[in-house]
């Protein structure tokens, strides 16, 4: 077996946390469940794990709970160019390579047989807010322009999008445009494609979207230009063609503590009183993944919000997924969370 392929591995009686341990340190979305004798029982993908999140399954659960017990092999007596055309034919960025007794010998990686992958996936990045919370670091500069680490916001936002195979962007911008434009120009500075759409007038999310000059033909990624996170979006993406869903809402995990005894009551009658409770939520991440379809829900140039979108999509039966963040994610709105972007930059991503 390939020394690497170590990485990877879990026993069956792993937990939930363990194979997202396995998944990060192996860096290939990933955990392969395997027996005392390396025999393939099962695999456990990112998406698996979101899933397994938004139907209550803790990290402390056992990794039975979520994984798959039917995953797609390759033998090694079929070899590369097999491996080749069953990830293309099947869209997948890894598959398991075991002997004629089901023993695993490897992990194919569409990198290793293809070259790295470059997405042509449009990114669309709405970097035209006012920044109001952070005044008066505002007032001459736009938020994404505020340093982080070494360079502004969206430069780094461009570049973590970009060290992960998306190389397309539209930055949607409004306040002080004239500043991002001449910053970036057409992207080549930094190896990517950057073109431009002007918010006139103040458009919401979504309604921003019914300026792009060049509709998109494939899915396509819509997120805050304020957000640093280290959300890895080739599995975001998997995951919204996974759940044939014609848009995909990021949502993190937000608890709050309320500071008084709740009250549980029948009536008049006093049931018990649960001391400062935590709540916990998902709430909006501020990224979402959209199918080209949804454009035609918009009207042109009208102000829409996505969660208007997002309404119009449900109330006409269409699929709209819930993909769960579990990794790093900061909204740098506030003079506090750009403090803290910046103590934790460099640790997350280095310089």
């Amino acid at each position: 077996m390939n020394n690497e392929i170590s990485k990877f591995l879990i026993a069956p009686t792993a937990s939930v946390h363990d194979a997202v341990a396995a998944i990060d340190r192996g860096g290939r979305q990933m955990a392969l469940v395997v027996d005392e004798n390396q025999h393939l029982l099962a695999t456990v993908t990112d998406g698996d794990i979101r899933r397994g999140l938004l139907r209550g399954v803790g990290l402390d659960a056992r990794v039975r709970d979520v994984m798959h017990k039917t995953p797609t092999v390759i033998t090694r007596a079929e070899g590369v160019e097999a491996a080749r055309r069953l990830m293309r034919e099947k869209s997948l960025h890894q598959v398991p390579v075991v002997d004629e007794t089901g023993k695993l010998v490897d992990l194919a990686w569409i990198d290793d047989v293809t070259g790295p992958v470059l997405f042509d996936t449009r990114v669309v990045l709405m970097a035209g807010g006012l920044g109001s919370r952070l005044r008066p670091l505002t007032d001459h500069t736009p938020k994404p322009m505020l340093t982080v680490g070494e360079r502004p916001l969206l430069e780094n936002i461009i570049r973590n999008f970009r060290g992960q195979g998306f190389h397309r962007f539209t930055l949607s911008l409004n306040y002080k445009a004239e500043i991002i434009r001449d910053h970036f120009k057409d992207g080549a500075a930094i190896d990517c494609q950057i073109d431009y759409v002007d918010e006139t007038t103040r458009m919401g999310t979504a309604g921003a979207l019914s300026l792009l000059q060049d509709r998109p033909t494939e899915p396509f990624v819509v997120m805050n230009g304020d957000l640093l996170t280290s959300v890895q979006f080739g599995a975001l993406m998997d995951f919204h063609r996974e759940t044939g869903a014609m848009a995909t809402v990021c949502a993190r995990e937000f608890s709050m503590q309320v500071p008084y005894g709740v009250i549980q009551s029948e009536g008049t009658r006093l049931l018990g009183i649960e001391e400062k409770p935590t709540q916990t939520y998902f709430v909006s991440g501020g990224i979402y993944v959209l199918s080209p379809e949804v454009l035609d829900m918009l009207e042109p140039d009208t102000p829409l919000d996505m969660p208007q979108l997002l309404d119009r999509l449900m109330g006409a039966d269409k699929i709209v997924s819930v993909f769960p963040i579990r990794e790093y994610w900061v909204d740098i709105g506030r003079i506090e969370d750009l403090d803290r972007a910046r103590s934790e930059f460099n640790s997350v991503f280095g310089k």
